[in-house]
């Protein structure tokens, strides 16, 4: 008798520690679930390499990112204008289409698109032939995981409820941040993400002498700035060109040579 009841407390015990496994392991599950359904935002990469399109799509499934990713140009154009992504990494050597059309007709479609170009063409004529096509940012082969990781998430901040929403009056322009414009009196253009967070940057920084450096770490988010790149003087210089067609005449921000940038407010 006493034997039988060491045995049913020997199972009881055992059917116990089953239910504490089972549901440990539920919640185990749920949890991993719920992290699925926590992706911070949905990215289309559109990438023939197969080796660079698995690695791109690995590190950014493990960092919380709901990721596609497709090797055809033709196919990628496709579901970048038909689907509801975040943001796009696009090379520009594809079949079927080029990443440069590609850019150019979703741009058009989905003028607030986040775009990043990702390709081995990166003289200075390709990277500006990628921001005049609409990229928000271009990145040169060979590049690193932890480079792309900080450009994307760069471009992504930029897209969300910050820079973007900034409502900033100034010299009798209104800039509108969240909805992209700027009006002066009748007249009306259309800014970047980029040009917005240029204007809101040194907005706060009036009068001081902002460096391309700092330009470059803040606004946009580059790990090492001793590369050699052209892309803040071609911002500023669209950006000016655009400011003085607004208001009629030269713009408030001005170039100091060899030091960086300085906007005037003037009277």
């Amino acid at each position: 008798m006493g034997l039988s009841v060491i045995r049913l407390k020997s199972v009881v015990q055992m059917l116990w520690r089953l239910k504490g496994y089972l549901f440990e392991t539920q919640v185990k599950k749920n949890d991993r679930m719920d992290l699925m359904k926590q992706t911070k935002a949905s990215i289309l990469i559109i990438e023939d390499d197969a080796a660079l399109l698995q690695g791109l799509l690995d590190v950014l499934v493990f960092n919380g990112y709901a990721v596609k990713g497709i090797k055809d140009g033709g196919l990628g154009l496709r579901a970048g204008l038909e689907e509801v992504h975040d943001l796009i990494l696009l090379d520009i050597m594809l079949p079927t289409c080029d990443g440069f059309s590609i850019c150019k007709k979703i741009r058009k479609k989905k003028p607030t698109q986040g775009i990043i170009i990702i390709t081995a063409k990166g003289s200075e004529d390709d990277i500006v032939a990628g921001f005049k096509a609409g990229a928000d940012d271009y990145i040169s082969k060979p590049f690193s995981l932890r480079e792309v990781m900080v450009r994307v998430e760069a471009v992504l901040r930029r897209m969300g409820k910050h820079l973007d929403d900034m409502e900033i009056h100034f010299r009798d322009i209104f800039f509108d941040g969240k909805n992209l414009k700027a009006e002066f009196e009748d007249r009306r253009i259309e800014l970047t993400r980029r040009e917005m967070d240029i204007i809101t940057y040194l907005y706060y920084r009036q009068n001081q002498i902002v460096s391309k450096k700092k330009l470059l770490i803040d606004v946009w988010h580059y790990a090492d700035v001793n590369i050699e790149t052209r892309t803040v003087d071609i911002h500023m210089l669209k950006l000016r060109k655009k400011i003085a067609t607004l208001i009629g005449s030269v713009p408030f921000i001005t170039t100091i040579r060899g030091e960086g940038y300085r906007l005037e407010t003037g009277k």
